[in-house]
């Protein structure tokens, strides 16, 4: 039977590449998934496996031939025989073949390329990180090359401006290369590493000879598009080969990001990119700018180690982004922020007399954040403008209540979101936000849940905060800011006596809530806590 080999699809955007190499000759056999062509684009360069065992019959793309996706560049027939002149794929000259191959060709075969033997290679790809969302940065590594896993166990984290995401094994096997390190900014649909499927240690043990097998191989790390130079131990490919003499280039001039070193079709195009008029080269292009209200550390002068002991972390994506919000948001709006008090008697009261049986119909403990939720939700309705925001020239008014309840995560300040929370009852919003609360701290939060907002609460009180004043988070136009309770001496009814006070903070975009509105919207709200009656009858 004849099997076709066509060019895999290669990412989002990317319709085309270039054949750089052929790894087989017509005539020589092949076992299924070993890499039979390798095809650059101006992203990655992909090794196409063979799809069954057999002998390849034909090559329908040399190299150096511009393919389409989906393309026919060869076939397998799967009951022809070798040419008996064929040598064996690992009886070539090691400068002649991929490291890979040149690895798999030792006497001692790695887990990784023994594992490949015995099952599919799959790419394992950046997924849709949500709206508005086209990158990530590779957090870390949760398996190493040579290490098997079971099917949607956690492979990766990738790390974006909103959330941490755990990339899930396709299926079992065992992580046979890692493309994209530690630390390395991805796009949506990039290759950051491989596996291959099925029993890597049962496959390692019957093509290991009686010696020790070799310990698998550590992954090569992606070298820097701005440092590396070409490793010209290696052929250039055929398409690398043209551009480079069609332009008159030095390739150990060019900046090299292919595997061990090597020059892909893609670092030569950046490269002429970067020449200036006249042929000459321009300076390197500048990294992307620093998140505002930071330097990178690259610019700034040498920083002593000192003896005592430090460390360095890069900040995450997350953390970088929420402070860069923050900024803008100080930046932008006529930011202000008013005060009061509120007497917790009441609530309290309210919970002690309800408490247990709160908790036994509806499974989850009654406190304070679904009273001032609902609170909130009053005062918002009588005030439409601090539900409002500024798009351009214009005002948006809402007529629906999402409210975000800020959670501190694993990763820094996240802000998930109620959806209606006018139309969900005081268990609902407190069963989900013990919710978000726990999955802030796993990092497991989806896009969807951070995205959105009308109106945000945050709650510093359970850190023990007495008072502060709140940053807006942009582009909502108010957040509430709530405290820790502390007993004080206050006068009632011309009585001094002792109450659970709490301080209130409410920050505002002074460009379109004026402070009568501010100031009433927070009385509102000191007006429900300290009668929680009002709540049922929205008053």
């Amino acid at each position: 039977m004849t099997i076709e080999i066509k060019v895999p699809d290669m990412g989002e955007s990317v319709n085309e590449g270039t054949i750089a190499r052929w790894f087989k000759a017509v005539g020589e056999a092949v076992a299924a998934d070993e890499p039979l062509v390798e095809i650059e684009t101006d992203k990655v360069t992909v090794e196409v496996p063979s799809p069954s065992t057999g002998v390849l019959t034909a090559i329908g793309a040399d190299e150096g031939a511009d393919v389409e996706v989906g393309a026919v560049i060869g076939a397998i027939d799967e009951n022809a025989t070798a040419a008996p002149t064929a040598a064996p794929a690992q009886e070539k000259p090691a400068e002649e073949k991929p490291a890979e191959a040149a690895t798999a060709a030792t006497p001692a075969p790695t887990a990784g390329a023994a594992a490949a033997a015995s099952g599919e290679t799959l790419d394992v790809t950046v997924p849709e990180l949500g709206e508005s969302v086209s990158e990530g940065t590779v957090g870390r590594w949760l398996k190493q090359v040579g290490e098997s896993f079971a099917a949607d166990e956690p492979l990766v984290e990738i790390e974006t401006d909103k959330v941490t995401a755990e990339l899930p094994a396709p299926a079992a096997g065992t992580l046979i290369e890692i493309i994209a390190d530690e630390g390395i900014d991805v796009e949506v649909g990039a290759i950051v590493g491989r596996i291959t499927t099925g029993d890597a240690a049962a496959s390692t043990a019957d093509a290991a000879p009686a010696a020790a097998p070799a310990p698998a191989p550590a992954a090569t790390p992606a070298p820097e598009p701005d440092a590396a130079r070409a490793n010209l131990d290696y052929p250039l490919a055929p398409a690398v080969h043209k551009l480079v003499d069609e332009n008159g280039l030095d390739p150990t001039a060019i900046p090299a990001t292919g595997r061990d070193g090597r020059i892909t079709k893609g670092d030569v195009m950046r490269y002429l990119d970067s020449r200036g008029p006249g042929g000459k080269t321009a300076p390197a292009p500048a990294a992307a700018p620093a998140p505002e209200g930071f330097t990178k550390a690259g610019d700034l002068p040498e920083r002593a180690i000192d003896p005592r002991g430090e460390e360095r972390v890069r900040m995450s994506k997350l953390r970088q982004t929420v402070a860069t919000r923050l900024k803008q948001a100080q930046n932008s709006a006529a930011m202000l922020t008013t005060f009061n008090e509120v007497d917790m008697q009441g609530v309290m009261d309210l919970r002690a007399r309800y408490r247990d049986d709160f908790e036994k119909k509806h499974g989850v403990k009654l406190g304070f954040m679904s009273i001032f939720v609902k609170a909130a939700i009053n005062a918002l309705k009588e005030l439409p403008s601090v539900n409002a925001e500024i798009h351009g020239d214009e005002i948006v008014y809402r007529n629906y209540y999402d409210i975000g309840i800020a959670v501190g995560g694993a990763q820094g300040l996240v802000v998930p979101v109620l959806r209606d929370a006018d139309k969900q009852s005081f268990a609902g919003i407190e069963g989900q936000i013990a919710d978000f609360g726990q999955r802030a701290r796993d990092g497991k939060l989806t896009m969807k849940e951070l995205t959105g907002g009308t109106f945000t609460i945050t709650n510093g009180g359970i850190f023990g905060s007495m008072l502060s004043t709140p940053i807006l988070n942009p582009p909502q136009s108010g957040i509430l800011g709530m405290h820790n309770i502390v007993k004080r001496p206050v006068v009632v009814d011309d009585e001094i006596v002792i109450r659970p006070m709490m301080y209130l903070a409410m920050s505002y975009d002074h460009r379109i809530i004026d402070g009568r509105e501010a100031v009433t919207f927070l009385v509102r709200i000191k007006q429900a806590i300290e009668d929680p009656e009002r709540l049922l009858i929205e008053v």
